[in-house]
């Protein structure tokens, strides 16, 4: 058997997917588990029984320890700092959602990577699901011609599930988090499949957020980019907290069109395809619809694994990255900012009003310059002078008592069987969410 990868992951909570994989995956092991909450080690410690792993409650000693690569499953808007700290270790970096906060951390993310060679994998499970990982295949084969219009969304409300992913903390990221930040969930899949770059964006927000505002949070329920590509296609992607959750892709071309089921029809939506297209540009044949369940080599295996099976996927190509397999299919620096700015720059869209806005090209070194000291966000910690309002309208003012029931309900279900409890899923299941 070939050598095993040797994986350190921070954050064993989000991490217990990366975790299990490392259990279980015959190209990587676990050797470190890093986490500032006592109980979430604890809960590592347990279902690390008779395996040899190391625990830490400190970056800084963890990232000593002798492994290749880190898994970053930390808080979102803290990815940038601690991959740059890693790779500047020698280790490879496979990033969670998201890859940075502020074009200062874009900036010094990927010059570490120039400089120091290292793997970045940037964590976008959803590229890795069924449908469009399979429209990635087919575009690459031009099934459906030059790509001209797409839509994708993802909606998650959060509004049950609010305590167990704030616990009740006022400025937890999600909290401050504004209405196009998380994008990459619905963009993310279309910028792979097509390998296109964006470049300028028009933002929009919704106008009623009580449910955001209930829980405490002070960004828009609903985010909207509309994206233009360096081809000229256009792109519309939908993403936040309406009532109805949903995870869909639709694709057209100058051939046909191609997307993903959608949840209601029953035909399991990221996991099944429907392909409509002709042979030749201009042929009008009306050829039938095409409608399967793509299938990949390690479906038996990844199929126990969360998002549709892509947590499994994504991590066995982080590995045979690392392994110097020339089919290993990563998300590198690059191709997460194409993924991530157009949300960043959407909501400087909105904040302008929504009006159509440039996306920076940061491979370019000179257009790096512009940014490398922009820290706008709305992170009081990381902003400095350059704090954003939350929405268009600004930063609402939320009660403390907001905060506090949301406290309430967290200290409930930690106490009790509550199936809402993420954390108390994960450690009975072994699933991330």
């Amino acid at each position: 058997m070939s050598k095993k990868i040797k994986i350190g992951v921070l954050g064993g909570y989000r991490g217990s997917s990366m975790i299990k994989y490392c259990k279980e995956a015959e190209n990587a092991e676990v050797v470190a588990i890093c986490d500032n909450a006592p109980e979430v080690l604890e809960a590592q410690k347990r279902d690390a029984e008779g395996l040899n792993i190391t625990f830490y409650d400190n970056f800084d000693e963890f990232i000593q320890h002798d492994m290749d690569a880190v898994v970053l499953a930390n808080f979102a808007t803290e990815h940038a700092p601690f991959a740059i700290k890693a790779m500047k270790q020698g280790k490879h970096v496979f990033s969670e959602v998201s890859p940075m906060q502020t074009m200062k951390e874009a900036v010094e993310l990927l010059e570490t990577v120039e400089e120091t060679g290292m793997i970045y994998a940037y964590g976008e499970n959803y590229c890795y699901m069924p449908a469009p990982y399979e429209m990635k295949k087919l575009y690459a084969q031009n099934k459906i011609g030059e790509f001209e219009y797409g839509e994708c969304e993802y909606i998650h409300n959060c509004e049950p599930i609010w305590p167990s992913i704030t616990y009740g903390i006022k400025d937890h990221w999600r909290n401050n988090m504004y209405s196009t930040y998380y994008c990459t969930h619905s963009l993310g899949p279309i910028i792979h499949a097509t390998g296109l770059r964006p470049v300028s964006v028009i933002g929009l927000e919704s106008a009623n957020n009580k449910r955001r505002e209930m829980g405490g949070g002070k960004g828009a329920d609903l985010g909207i980019e509309i994206v233009t590509m360096e081809n000229g296609a256009i792109v519309k992607s939908i993403h936040g907290g309406l009532y109805e959750n949903s995870v869909w892709y639709s694709m057209y071309g100058s051939k046909g069109r191609m997307e993903s089921a959608r949840e209601e029809t029953g035909k399991n939506d990221v996991k099944t395809i429907f392909v409509k297209c002709d042979v030749n540009e201009g042929d009008y044949a009306k050829l039938p619809v095409e409608e399967y369940r793509p299938a990949r080599p390690y479906d038996d295996k990844a199929r126990a694994f969360g998002h549709g099976s892509s947590d499994f996927y994504c991590m066995w190509h982080f590995v045979e990255k690392i392994k110097g397999n020339p089919e290993a299919d990563i998300i590198d620096v690059y191709e997460a900012l194409d993924m991530f700015l157009p949300g960043m720059f959407a909501f400087r869209s909105i904040l302008g009003g929504s009006v159509p806005t440039e996306i920076p090209n940061l491979r370019k070194k000179e257009e790096r310059e512009k940014w490398k000291n922009d820290t706008a966000c709305t992170d009081p910690k990381v902003a400095g002078d350059m704090l954003l309002p939350t929405r268009f309208g600004g930063t609402p003012d939320i009660p403390d008592s907001v905060y506090e029931a949301v406290k309430q309900k967290w200290d409930e279900e930690c106490a009790s069987d509550n199936p809402n409890n993420y954390r108390a899923m994960i450690y009975k299941k072994g699933e991330g969410k």
